[in-house]
């Protein structure tokens, strides 16, 4: 799964980066798109390596220093996940919505002068809330392993609960921002496609045409985002009340198996959405079926 996922992120982001260097210039979707690989490739990576570290060398988190740096980077990876997916679908919501509001109509015009903009402010976002959230994070996992290993007892830990309690509920409450914005693009997404669908009865032309096919393409990469990231998030929440656990490993492994499935397969969901990686991914296909 770690594998595969790894595969179909870096795939969108080399097709893209190869079609940077030969066209000299990148379009906005696929600088999102390869922004979004990129976060979610890392994202991957540190998943991997937490999982690894509390099975296999628990002690690690009472070092404070190698644990500081991997709860920073995997707070700052998941941010910038979830709001360069935020980011794909406002791009979907101005580019093939239909609406007539001015402010609708200014932004459907300026969007892909800001993207860059926008991507570069998710990521200044994403590094001011991991930093002070890693620092508390960091003594509350500290304090619970030390007190586990020591006494083999949860209730020192639990001592601390409401310090580790708040902390994680300031980093799933930040994250409530971007899953809200994703929310509401999807069913302003639905509210024009509703509105096309009648147009186009009306006038008798069909509902088939292209401004319905990227309406549903669109809703289908926003819609399996939402979806994978609540299965996301509940699986984060397994793995971490496992700390307050006598045994860890168990609900650690079943966490974070889980986790890795919204970065992996997400990424296969967007390249069958997208025109370009899908007829690249066919190629690929079938070069490697010749050569078998």
């Amino acid at each position: 799964e770690f594998s595969v996922g790894i595969l179909g992120n870096a795939f969108i982001g080399l097709v893209n980066c190869m079609d940077w260097v030969k066209k000299r210039k990148i379009a906005s979707i696929d600088l999102i798109l390869t922004s979004l690989a990129i976060s979610r490739i890392c994202l991957l990576c540190v998943i991997l390596l937490d999982c690894f570290i509390l099975v296999l060398y628990p002690d690690v988190y009472a070092t404070g220093k190698e644990m500081r740096i991997i709860d920073f980077f995997w707070t700052l990876t998941n941010h910038l996940s979830i709001w360069f997916a935020t980011c794909l679908s406002i791009y979907y919501l101005f580019r093939i919505a239909n609406f007539f509001h001015p402010l609708f109509l200014w932004m459907k015009w300026r969007i892909d002068r800001v993207i860059s903009w926008i991507l570069l402010g998710c990521v200044v976002l994403s590094v001011f809330i991991s930093l002070p959230a890693t620092e508390n994070l960091n003594a509350d996992f500290r304090f619970c392993v030390k007190a586990k290993r020591k006494t083999n007892l949860t209730w020192s830990c639990r001592v601390n609960k409401t310090q580790h309690a708040s902390t994680k509920l300031f980093l799933n409450l930040a994250t409530l921002l971007p899953f809200c914005v994703c929310l509401m693009s999807f069913f302003l997404l639905i509210l024009s496609l509703r509105r096309h669908i009648r147009r186009m009865q009306l006038s008798a032309t069909g509902c088939r045409d292209p401004s319905t096919e990227a309406h549903v393409r669109a809703l289908k990469a926003v819609i399996s985002f939402l979806l994978l990231f609540i299965a996301y998030y509940l699986s984060f929440l397994v793995a971490t009340s496992s700390y307050f656990m006598p045994e860890t490993e168990l609900a650690v492994i079943f966490g974070e198996s889980i986790a890795l499935i919204y970065p992996s397969s997400h990424s296969f969901i967007l390249i069958l959405g997208n025109n370009k990686l899908r007829h690249a991914s066919l190629k690929v296909i079938w070069k490697v079926m010749s050569i078998l």
